[in-house]
């Protein structure tokens, strides 16, 4: 049948505002984004990951939160990383991170290499990726051709997940950002490295709830430990190990940590203690009769989910000359 050049006009035009539409909206990110204009990406942000941790361990845990922190703040666009009085590295959240000039560092070679063409935003999430692999975890595929944030404010990280939130709190700030319960407790499981100050889990050691009483969830022989290391009126500075044991690496025994009643942080604990999260604990750590998950292969699942939270691309936002600062 003939197609008339009229009939084809009303096509055209949709097709048209499809593509217009797209442009407008950006696209999404994708593996090799820098292939032909940036190939030595990877290579660079692992060698400047590789030499951050050596010259601070924490580095890596702290990276690895950096990434989540800036996803659940206004998307993952590197707004965390803006120096200002009132942006959002200056929350009290995000005042434990470490491994800012892991990413600056980065970036100089980046701009040296190939200037105005890396994104901040995807040197975070290839950083956070490198450093969970230096500790002993998996490596994935990080999708790329984020660009970076135009705003960072203090006051927007007030929904940030919290040390003592419930759980149906958690689950809730993590579905408005996309995530189900799977990707929550997956995610959490990034706590296999790094520490807490006692500033933020003593509460739970001596007068949890106000009852004079310790965490119920508490290993009874695991408290004295704690209590040892964070004495009542003690330094709250002082910082423990989130997975007992296995601080330094990344591997499934903060499951079993949970499980045996050796969480650190209220929220983390919790994740044993409720049935809707507890499920999930149970498949990781392979408990018979559930249907198992693998940790190593679903972090890296649920950070390449994580990591295309309001996404910025296309034509939005820009790529920073430095990534402390809007251009």
């Amino acid at each position: 049948m003939k197609v008339s050049s009229l009939n084809k006009t009303p096509i055209l035009l949709l097709l048209l505002l499809a593509t217009l539409t797209t442009l407008a909206l950006g696209q999404s990110t994708r593996v090799g984004f820098y292939r032909t204009t940036c190939p030595r990406v990877e290579s660079i942000v692992q060698s400047a990951v590789q030499s951050g941790v050596r010259s601070n361990p924490r580095a890596a845990p702290g990276l690895l939160r950096m990434f989540f922190h800036d996803c659940f703040v206004n998307g993952c666009d590197a707004s965390i990383l803006i120096d200002s009085p009132s942006s959002e590295k200056t929350a009290v959240p995000n005042l434990p991170l470490r491994g800012f000039e892991v990413i600056d560092a980065a970036k100089t070679q980046l701009e040296a290499t190939c200037p105005g063409i890396v994104s901040c935003a995807d040197i975070l999430a290839l950083a956070a990726r490198d450093s969970v692999v230096l500790s002993g975890g998996p490596r994935w595929e990080v999708p790329t051709g984020r660009r970076d944030g135009l705003v960072s404010q203090t006051s927007d990280t007030a929904n940030l997940p919290a040390f003592n939130d419930s759980i149906s709190v958690q689950i809730r700030k993590f579905e408005d950002k996309g995530l189900n319960t799977q990707d929550l407790v997956t995610l959490v499981g990034g706590h296999t490295i790094g520490t807490a100050a006692c500033v933020v889990f003593s509460y739970r050691l001596y007068n949890f709830n106000n009852t004079n009483q310790p965490d119920p969830d508490i290993n009874p022989e695991f408290l004295p430990q704690l209590r040892a290391l964070c004495p009542n009126g003690g330094d709250g500075t002082v910082r423990v190990g989130l997975d007992t044991g296995s601080v330094n690496r990344f591997d499934n025994s903060y499951f079993a940590n949970l499980r045996n009643g050796r969480g650190v942080l209220e929220s983390d604990a919790k994740l044993w203690s409720d049935p809707t999260t507890q499920r999930f604990v149970q498949r990781f750590l392979g408990i018979r009769g559930l249907l198992g998950l693998r940790f190593d292969v679903e972090f890296g699942r649920s950070m390449v989910k994580m990591g295309n939270i309001e996404l910025k691309t296309g034509s939005q936002g820009e790529i920073r000359r430095v990534c402390t600062a809007i251009n």
